[in-house]
């Protein structure tokens, strides 16, 4: 006879609040909870709203069918399109894009234009910086007026009168430089939004900087500024994208065709090319290029950016 003993098979088990044990299946559940937890989940993915669906894919195509009958007759010759405006392209013609550039001269615009864009963002989104962080702290007074006139800014239209004259006097008027100074301080939403995130930041750290010595603007670039990257990286799309598609202040404060903006020099395009519709077409669809391909890396850090504003 062997000595070995066999030993029981033993199931982990439990209580239910009856008092009787029920084996455990590894879930922490009891069979029966786990099927209703699982008839739960089943019927949770049933009633997904499919009406949601719908309501994306019917925005989505209204915003990408423009984009996509731009690029059809940018492709079609003047006599294809005469014969038929919204039928697909059967030959398409890519030298329109190329006439369109040297007629139009959008490869000086294009250069005048990504100056006044880095150049005005990177000083609107400084002013937003030193303007934003002291008024949500509340370390200057009246910060809830000069919220308030963050917020009447967004609504008042350009004073373009009152700019040109100041520009005049300033000697400043039909240059760059005018003009940037300008477009910078155009946006007044960077202040507010940056205010909003800075909210998120705790005042701990600006007290802790205080007792450890720190100066305000020591601590404002070398330890908000990182913190607060999200925000001025959004701060700096949304008015890169405003001043690339500007075209009122540049009309008004430039003489020199020399100096127009890529969306000015649209506009004279247009007015010189009106009547041929594939060739308007292609130039512009080469204005929009640069923002599509831009938005298409930049999307991430601009919605993190307007969410951490919000949020604050």
């Amino acid at each position: 006879m062997s000595d070995s003993t066999t030993k029981p098979v033993t199931t982990d088990k439990f209580t239910e609040p009856g008092g009787s044990a029920v084996p455990s299946n590894g879930t922490g559940l009891t069979p029966r909870a786990e099927r209703e937890d699982f008839s739960t989940r089943k019927l949770s993915r049933k009633r997904r709203p499919v009406g949601a669906y719908f309501a994306v894919g019917f925005l989505m195509l209204m915003f990408v069918f423009p984009l996509l009958y731009l690029v059809n007759t940018a492709l079609k010759s003047p006599q294809e399109y005469i014969a038929n405006p919204v039928g697909i392209v059967s030959s398409p013609q890519w030298g329109n894009f190329a006439e369109a550039w040297q007629r139009g001269n959008f490869g000086d615009y294009i250069l005048n234009t990504a100056l006044y864009t880095i150049a005005g963002a990177s000083i609107g989104t400084f002013i937003a910086l030193v303007m934003g962080f002291p008024v949500s702290r509340g370390y200057i007074r009246g910060g809830k007026l000069w919220t308030a006139l963050f917020v009447l800014v967004l609504f008042l239209p350009n004073a373009l009168m009152t700019q040109f004259q100041l520009l005049l006097r300033l000697d400043l008027y039909n240059t760059r430089l005018g003009y940037i100074l300008m477009v910078a301080v155009g946006v007044g939403i960077g202040p507010l939004l940056f205010s909003g995130f800075v909210k998120s930041i705790p005042k701990e750290l600006d007290e802790a900087a205080a007792l450890d010595g720190i100066g305000y603007w020591r601590y404002l670039f070398r330890f908000i500024f990182p913190l607060a990257r999200p925000a001025l990286a959004t701060i700096f799309i949304l008015q890169a994208v405003w001043i690339w598609n500007e075209i009122i202040l540049a009309t008004v404060l430039f003489s020199n065709s020399k100096l127009w903006p890529i969306a000015t020099g649209l506009n004279a395009f247009k007015g010189t090319y009106s009547n041929n519709w594939t060739l308007l077409a292609a130039a512009t669809l080469i204005v929009a290029t640069p923002l599509i391909i831009g938005y298409i890396f930049i999307q991430k850090y601009l919605v993190n950016g307007v969410v951490g504003a919000v949020k604050g």
